[in-house]
């Protein structure tokens, strides 16, 4: 395997960093929501649906700016040192309205990085080695949000801190991220396009290439059928898994994902785009199948595991395959649109499932789910894998 390039190797660290300290936290929201704050279940869902729609809407923003501007780097520092400032002061909430507020915040840090980040990436790598610089981003990505929530149940069992003092804490891998972004992350310069200056999104999105777009397309209609993962953790529990359980099954489902996204993305290198995503979307139907059908709750807890190998699969490949499809000078519009497709996309997704699982039962929402999959997967098809 050749080697990454520096600037690579340093994002893939500050993505460990930051889900380091964002996963000390997000773990233990909704417990500090209503043990603290006394906040119910309709206020988380107000606060997370404030704070992931206001990062798939500036996804967008950030990606034609950093095109215009012809610069990844500010972006990528202000998106980084928002969020590492706003995460830790939910510490100070004393209601749940702070709460929303700094998680609107933090969003917008998120928002502003993920795009141009995305699209720095493949300014540095050979077009051969892409998937696995994004498999190695995305799998230290999965490492920080293994190690964080070990951290936090550590501390507060064995340090006896309270919750307040562990969002602090969190404050420290964020300080790490902001210095090896200043000391480790170089960007090379970007040709400015001056025809494109001043256009409006609809223009841009002419340049984008049909075989973008049918992608494009492809993830909508799959990620209508992509629910929140929460749904399989309440299957779990449904089926009498043990609290204790679901949250070792949680660090190991990261565990499986960490692994398989460094491998999956490496694999798309040589065998192809389309092929490790079709092998992704089929993999993902299969599991949404086997919840539909299976009620044991070993084989349950099997399949569960055998889900992060989606993950693999899809993550590091789909990546990749954006910044194949469109010119390096849209490049952080083109990942601004699939990032925001992906966000808005998961809203409606999960109203969908959780509205067929409380209406008709469990197996008819997984299924539903798997159907959608096989759909995305035939307008793939039309897509032309470079």
């Amino acid at each position: 395997m050749r080697q990454l390039p520096r600037t690579v190797v340093f994002l893939g660290l500050a993505s460990f960093f930051t889900d380091f300290s964002s996963e000390m936290i997000y773990p233990l929201l909704p417990l500090f929501l209503s043990s603290i704050l006394g906040a119910g279940a309709l206020a988380l869902g107000v606060i997370e649906g404030v704070a992931e729609s206001t990062a798939a809407l500036l996804k967008v923003v950030s990606g034609v700016w950093t095109d215009r501007s012809a610069q990844r780097k500010p972006l990528i520092l202000a998106g980084y040192g928002i969020a590492g400032v706003i995460r830790p002061l939910i510490g100070f909430a004393t209601s749940w309205p702070f709460v929303m507020g700094m998680r609107f915040l933090d969003r917008v840090g998120k928002g502003l990085r993920t795009s141009p980040r995305d699209a720095l990436i493949a300014d540095v790598t050979n077009p051969g080695q892409r998937g696995t610089a994004y498999g190695f981003h995305r799998s230290m990505d999965h490492a920080g949000a293994v190690i964080g929530p070990l951290v936090a149940a550590g501390l507060l069992a064995f340090e006896k801190m309270s919750l307040r003092h562990i969002f602090f804490l969190a404050a420290i891998p964020a300080a790490v991220v902001m210095i090896i972004l200043a000391l480790g992350v170089d960007e090379p310069p970007i040709r400015r396009q001056t025809s494109l200056q001043g256009q409006f999104l609809r223009e841009h999105w002419r340049h984008l290439g049909t075989d973008f777009k049918f992608l494009l397309l492809a993830v909508l209609v799959f990620t209508l059928g992509n629910s929140s993962d929460a749904f399989f953790l309440l299957r779990l529990s449904g089926a009498g898994v043990p609290v204790a359980w679901v949250a070792a099954l949680w660090s190991l489902h990261h565990i499986v994902k960490m692994v398989a996204t460094y491998a999956g993305g490496t694999l798309s290198d040589t065998v192809g785009r389309r092929r490790l995503v079709l092998s992704g979307w089929f993999v993902y139907a299969l599991i949404y199948f086997a919840f539909a059908m299976v009620h044991s709750r070993s084989a349950l807890i099997a399949v569960f595991v055998a889900y992060g190998i989606y993950f693999g699969l899809t993550e590091p490949t789909e990546r990749a395959w954006v910044a194949d499809l469109v010119p390096q000078h849209l490049r952080g519009t083109a990942f601004g649109y699939y990032h925001s497709v992906v966000g808005l996309g998961s809203l409606p997704a999960s109203l969908i499932f959780g509205f067929v699982w409380q209406t008709w039962g469990a197996p008819v929402a997984f299924f539903v789910g798997a159907v959608l999959a096989a759909a995305a997967a035939a307008l793939l098809l039309l897509v032309r894998s470079r």
